[in-house]
């Protein structure tokens, strides 16, 4: 062991160590616990950010921690390889999406075995080679031939100029992201896949997922949004179809004033035929994209459209107007308006002079003030006929039960979730494994023709996708017949569902080799970002469930335990340029100057011009406040970095990256370093005789046992990592200063040093596995972790503090069994506590068991 600590000279070489010996793959083996850890796996931008190695650097923590139980754990390791910045910056590059994405994983892996990560490579899958995607493809025909695929048209971001489908995220403020032309809604058809047929039990296995954040969860509560209410049915004047709502407030029902359609509805076309005005206005509310969350936000427009719609109940004839609010996309386009009763319907009726009557008394029992805002609590019925004096349940049950007598409508339960669309027409991704036969048929692709490769040698103009644009590519035969393939591909969000279940098996000549899906599925911990809550993490539990239908896994779920992570946040500095643009500037190139409080009050670049300090923010390119892995793992080594992201916050609270913070890491790992030199310097260590210690290491034994414990709480049951390394630190700090003159000092020493070097390998690999063998023993990777012996956690004495009249005057050591009298006496009898008792009468005496006595005095 060199007396120096060079990470440098010592990271690489355990790597290669690792590499060398396949340390970390991981085979079945039905005669030991296994233990499956998982990161979301990264998308190959070409570089590592922050981001990356606070997320991977949990995981890894958590793998060699369990490793440490005795545990079989797999860690595996990927690339979510397709998707729409492999095509941007192909155009940019003037390459290709394939050669860009396959040297980006060439470098990043580089970076994620430079930090030193435990994966088993041997797992590699990335979801853009055919080997990966060809069993997607055939699931998907599998899916289609059980019925839980379809083709339907739907609304979608047109560019007109460059003739191209735009996914939502290129289009910025409502123009394409490339030519800045404002985005239309075009309809045409895409594919989808039957999520709404598990929606209830998606709901319902919320509740077996005991180890996912609550917030979590309840995101994907409200995603899914089950609700109990009413489907009815509003019959139109005229040659014209029936409308259907639901409402959840079928109560309200005799207050309804007018109906709402999305001007995606077949009405609002019928209507606008022979209404310029209305054809006019229909056209603008598709080329407006709302989300949904913007609804209660936004300016409540509409129009009429001269037809009417009659009440299920009283008959009344009630105006149909297209409304803005309204989505195709949610419910059945329609709603029926309540104005009195509803915010949104209460300020389109008001914009537009509609009538607005109350039915539900206020909670006087008087009507409400409807002068300013609708009443939206429910109450007993007015103005409902023979409903009137009911209350919500009451009515909820009548007046559904009167809808299902006249055959116009009935109880129900809704979803708020829709089915999932598949289709994308970007050209890099898995292209869609269907045909369109010259007959017009629709077919699977034959599974003994899959994979449909993706072409990788393509030219990419920015304009439309490769494939779509080769006539040829798409020109195929079925059954002896020409045909035609689907030139969409897939959402890129079914290659990261099913992911973690190739990786039990990744060489299997099937989708999953069920025996290997059984032995590691679920994933026992799941380690990835909050703003994958509802999407990713809802079609991976839906993915899951049609493999168990198929047969493949016999869970009902994917991921046992789930840890999101924080953002890492940085220091933002800007100056602004002479046409008053903000131009950010790293923090690598700042100085900055700190008042007493540590608050920035000063900073320059490096050519010495001020810089505004726009405070602490996510890292990104924007800001230009990004700080490169790769350039801290080189001034530091991997295992200072992996430290300070472990130790600087919570793993699951924002993370705030400062140099200062790295430096200190580093120091502590120093002088942990230097006392393991020193100790092992002085050669062999005598046996640990715990019955021969004396009360000093006895003090010191218990102190390094109690940071066992409750570091392997830490790291285990509460996965506060944080504080277990401050508990380390903190034994630390009470072991540079323990005496090593004796045998027995030496043992206890050996003993510390050898748990601490334990419960730090998880978070700082490469220095412990140099200081294991520095302290005598082999391989640390195949190393047990420590045990708390509770013997030795248990006091002889006591430390006791000694008041007087509230002021600190002793501290006296008495026997941890010791009775109270006995206490009192011995600190009644201190030289000190009689110096401040003396001449005066003691009134009374509180004895704290354990922990103080406080004499009061006057």
């Amino acid at each position: 062991m060199q007396e120096q600590y060079s990470p440098q000279d010592i990271e690489q070489k355990v790597q290669a160590h690792w590499d060398d010996n396949k340390t970390f793959v991981a085979h079945e083996d039905p005669n030991k616990e296994k233990f499956y850890c998982l990161s979301m796996f990264p998308y190959p931008s070409g570089r590592l950010h922050m981001g990356h190695v606070r997320n991977y650097t949990i995981g890894d923590v958590i793998s060699r921690y369990q490793r440490l139980q005795g545990k079989n754990v797999m860690q595996p390791i990927g690339w979510d390889a397709f998707g729409l910045p492999a095509e941007g910056a192909a155009i940019k590059n003037k390459t290709a999406p394939a050669p860009w994405t396959y040297e980006n994983i060439d470098y990043m892996k580089g970076q994620l075995k430079m930090l030193g990560f435990g994966y088993d490579w041997d797992r590699e899958i990335a979801t853009c080679s055919p080997d990966y995607y060809r069993w997607e493809q055939e699931f998907f025909t599998t899916l289609y031939n059980k019925g839980l695929v379809y083709k339907k048209t739907s609304s979608v971001n047109w560019c007109p100029n460059d003739q191209t489908v735009l996914a939502n995220e290129q289009v910025h403020e409502g123009c394409c992201w490339r030519c800045d032309t404002p985005v239309e809604q075009k309809e045409i058809p895409q594919w989808f896949i039957k999520i709404t047929d598990y929606a209830e039990e998606l709901l319902q296995d919320i509740d077996k997922l005991d180890g996912w954040p609550e917030m979590v969860k309840t995101m994907q509560r409200n995603w899914i949004g089950r609700s109990e209410g009413v489907e009815l049915t509003f019959d139109v004047e005229g040659e014209h179809p029936a409308l259907d709502v639901y409402t959840t407030r079928p109560d309200t029902l005799m207050g309804v004033t007018y109906v709402g359609i999305a001007a995606g509805h077949p009405l609002a076309d019928a209507a606008a035929k022979n209404n310029p005005a209305l054809a006019e206005f229909v056209q603008e509310c598709r080329n407006t994209k709302v989300a949904e969350a913007e609804l209660a936000t936004m300016e409540k427009k509409g129009m009429a459209t001269g037809l009417y719609a009659t009440h299920p109940l009283n008959g009344r004839r009630v105006p149909i107007f297209v409304a803005n609010f309204v989505l195709m996309d949610y419910g059945t386009g329609a709603v029926m308006a309540v104005p009195a009763h509803d915010q949104r319907d209460f300020e389109f009726a008001s914009n537009y002079g509609l009538d607005i009557e109350p039915v539900i008394l206020d909670e006087n029992g008087h009507a409400p003030d409807l002068s300013e805002q609708a009443y939206t609590e429910t109450g007993k019925l007015f103005n409902s006929g023979e409903f009137d004096g009911l209350d919500f349940d009451a009515a909820f049950d009548a007046i559904a039960a009167k809808l299902e007598s006249l055959g116009k409508g009935k109880k129900t339960v809704n979803f708020r979730l829709r089915d999932w669309g598949v289709s994308r027409q970007r050209y890099w991704g898995a292209p869609i494994p269907m045909l369109n036969s010259e007959d017009g048929e629709v077919v699977p692709v034959p599974t003994d023709e899959l994979p449909v490769i993706l072409p990788e040698d393509v030219v990419m103009d920015g304009v439309q996708s490769p494939i779509k644009a080769d006539k040829q590519w798409a020109q195929t035969q079925y059954q002896g017949k020409p045909a035609l393939r689907e030139t969409d591909t897939f959402d890129t969000f079914m290659e990261s569902s099913w992911y973690y279940a190739r990786y039990c098996s990744p060489q299997a000549d099937q989708m999953l080799d069920p025996s290997a899906a059984n032995y590691w599925l679920p994933v026992d911990q799941y380690i990835g970002g909050i703003e994958h809550a509802c999407m990713h993490l809802l079609y991976s539990r839906f993915f899951h469930k049609l493999l168990r239908d198929e047969n493949m896994v016999d869970s009902d779920e994917p991921f046992k335990q789930l840890l999101c992570q924080g953002m890492v946040l940085a220091d933002a500095f800007y100056y602004t340029d002479d046409k008053g643009v903000r131009v950010w500037v790293s923090p690598t190139e700042v100085t900055v100057e700190r008042d007493s409080k540590g608050q920035i009050v000063n900073a320059v670049d490096r050519q010495g011009n001020a810089v505004v300090h726009a405070g602490m923010t996510k890292m990104s390119k924007s800001k230009n406040n990004g700080i490169d892995p790769q350039l801290m793992v080189e001034k530091y080594g991997a295992d200072t970095v992996r430290l300070f992201m472990m130790f600087a916050a919570p793993a699951d609270m924002t993370l705030e990256w400062k140099e200062s913070g790295v430096e200190g890491s580093h120091r502590f790992l120093r002088r942990v370093w230097k006392l393991v030199y020193e100790h092992s310097q002085k050669g062999p260590v005598a046996v640990l005789d715990a019955s021969a210690l004396n009360n000093e290491q006895k003090a010191l034994r218990r102190e390094v046992h109690k940071a066992i414990a409750k570091v392997s709480d830490d790291m285990g049951r509460r996965q506060t990592f944080n504080t277990a390394i401050a508990a380390i630190m903190e034994l630390m700090n009470r072991l540079v200063k323990a005496p090593q003159q004796s045998e027995q000092d030496r043992a206890v020493l050996d003993e510390a040093l050898k748990a601490v070097v334990l419960m730090l390998y998880p978070i700082t690999p490469h220095i412990c596995f140099s200081m294991w063998q520095a302290l005598g023993e082999t391989h640390i990777d195949d190393a047990a972790w420590p045990q708390a012996d509770e013997a030795a956690m248990v006091e002889d004495e006591k430390l006791i503090i000694v008041q007087v009249n509230g002021k600190l005057r002793a501290k006296i050591t008495v026997a941890a069994d010791a009775e109270k009298e006995a206490v009192e006496a011995q600190a009644m009898a201190d030289e000190n506590v009689v110096k401040f008792t003396e001449d005066k009468t003691v009134r009374k005496v509180i004895y704290v068991p354990g922990k103080l006595v406080n004499i009061v005095a006057n």
